[in-house]
């Protein structure tokens, strides 16, 4: 199904925290591995449904570099699960043109996980429908430190470093930067998730819990983007934007 959205007015790029499913199967008396389960599905569902829609780039919060805090038995079961959901979804994942990129440090994680994220870039590497990036042990600020780690790396003076040099050096330079965020499970902050990259992103808080998540809610988040006026600091077309140069604000 298309999006009803003129295609100037739909995002390049959107960025999902994946928020909710604990409280999910709490709800529904479910062990917590359920809700996880259930959001994989739901993860299936919105990646096909931006994909039809023809956004570009999805980029999904899967495990934080906060995330190994919880008790291990349920970020075991999150490797898991990882592993189960990439060995069933893959294939079709493929067929439909998605190319899976991940993002995030996994110098930490196990060998099979390791193994099973590096080979689904590999064998989806040549798809272009849609981007689809698997943040994994990612966290915003590890990801400001890593680029200037490898700016200097590079060689790049500090007189030379300046945003679009160390933009270059994020994981996710091959993208463009977010144009919508959204964040279901009722919760109101960006935990740590593309902090450089969304300076300028529109930010769309949901109550909707992630495995209830689906196109008619990526649809209603997709609207409410289209009714934003984007002004990056300026005034925008109206004229009347309080982020107009020189407010202050932007800057």
């Amino acid at each position: 199904m298309a999006s009803s959205q003129p295609p100037q007015s739909l995002p390049r790029h959107v960025a999902i925290v994946m928020d909710g499913n604990g409280r999910w199967a709490r709800k529904r008396l479910l062990p917590r591995g359920m809700g996880h389960k259930a959001g994989v599905d739901a993860l299936v569902k919105v990646v096909q449904a931006t994909a039809d829609r023809g956004i570009g780039h999805l980029t999904v919060f899967a495990f934080s570099s906060e995330n190994w805090k919880r008790p291990e038995e349920e970020v075991s079961g999150l490797m898991s699960l990882l592993l189960v959901a990439l060995s069933k979804h893959l294939t079709k994942l493929k067929s439909d043109g998605v190319r899976i990129r991940i993002a995030g440090d996994l110098e930490n994680v196990s060998e099979k996980v390791r193994n099973a994220l590096r080979d689904a870039e590999a064998n989806t590497i040549g798809n272009s429908r849609l981007v689809l990036t698997v943040a994994f042990n990612y966290g915003g600020r590890w990801d400001i430190v890593q680029a200037c780690k490898q700016a200097l790396a590079d060689g790049v003076a500090a007189s030379d470093l300046s945003e679009a040099v160390l933009s270059r050096h994020m994981a996710m330079a091959y993208a463009p930067d977010p144009d919508l965020f959204i964040r279901t499970g009722g919760e109101v902050r960006l935990s740590n998730f593309l902090l450089w990259q969304s300076a300028y992103a529109e930010l769309h808080f949901t109550d909707c819990l992630w495995p209830d998540f689906d196109a008619q809610e990526l649809d209603r988040a997709l609207a409410v983007y289209a009714g934003r006026e984007r002004r990056f600091g300026d005034v925008g077309e109206s004229g009347l934007g309080e982020g107009a140069i020189g407010s202050g604000e932007g800057h």
